[in-house]
């Protein structure tokens, strides 16, 4: 494959060098010219790759181990700042480029508007496609302050491409009234809890296409300080692992994820970013097959 865009030689732990025998690829989108509180979840990405190097290679969980998984970091796309709209093309040719040579892609945000080329392309592969959204923000608003391009309309804008009951949402604790209206009319939400609502749920995704997009904000505070917009109230990171790995147990066909809106700057503790790690590390060897 070859790349227009450069990329940094920063590496999640253990990844391979060539890209042609891969399974997966991770990416990083590092984007924030959207959010509506506070920037730097463009650094994101990069912090995310360093913190896995405190990683164990093995996962008790699992039972499996990364040294085990053929997959490929390309680094993070070369965006240009401020042009929100040119980002997200890139990120949608990098990853149609990315499904047509039949790999999985693992996308490193970022604001989480990074996700919505990605669900573009992804459903253009597999137009049965359904959405597990993991999130304290229900980011189903048309708009934000004038501006349709933002990090509180990527679900929303998903749901108007697939249908909204396609889509599944969890954790979410925050939004507006009109965002919650039409998440109770529209969207298959499961407000403020993570693993119980999943486990019920993801029986009817057994046999289908599913991309799964995780905001570490849904989270609380205590757990992930770094982040743009911190919501009190949120769930703990054993609860998210174990998300994770009651979708990879599940008989749905997971065909790409990614995690989002890791901003390191909030964190002197690097809490965010190292649990950030391992929930990269849990998704790669439970949904690559």
């Amino acid at each position: 494959m070859k790349l227009d865009q450069k990329y940094s030689g920063n590496v999640f732990i253990y990844s391979s060098e060539d890209y042609e025998s891969a399974k997966a690829v991770i990416y990083g989108m590092p984007m924030d010219y959207t959010v509506s509180f506070r920037p730097g979840s463009r650094f994101g990405p990069a912090r995310v790759r360093e913190a896995s190097i405190g990683l164990e290679e093995y996962s008790p969980y699992l039972d499996k181990s990364i040294e085990e998984l053929n997959y490929f970091d390309a680094g993070d796309l070369l965006l240009p700042f401020g042009n929100a709209a040119k980002s997200l093309d890139i990120i949608g040719e990098f990853v149609s480029k990315l499904l047509a040579d039949g790999k999985f892609p693992v996308g490193l945000g970022g604001e989480h508007l990074v996700s919505w080329p990605v669900i573009q392309e992804v459903y253009k592969k597999y137009p049965d496609l359904a959405i597990i959204h993991i999130d304290a923000h229900a980011d189903l608003r048309e708009q934000y302050e004038g501006e349709p391009l933002s990090h509180s309309t990527p679900i929303r804008k998903a749901a108007e491409l697939m249908g909204g009951k396609n889509i599944y949402q969890f954790g979410i604790r925050s939004g507006s009234r009109e965002e919650w209206t039409y998440a109770r009319e529209n969207i298959n939400f499961h407000p403020f809890d993570v693993a119980a609502p999943l486990k019920s749920v993801l029986p009817e995704l057994a046999g289908r296409p599913v991309y799964v997009t995780i905001d570490i904000d849904v989270l609380d505070p205590s757990c992930a300080p770094g982040t743009g917009t911190a919501e009190a109230g949120g769930i703990t990171s054993k609860e998210l692992l174990e998300a994770v790995h009651l979708i990879a147990r599940s008989e749905a066909n997971v065909v790409g994820c990614d995690l989002v809106e890791v901003a390191p700057i909030y964190d002197p503790t690097e809490q965010t970013p190292i649990t950030a790690s391992k929930i990269i590390r849990e998704m790669l060897l439970g949904f690559v097959k």
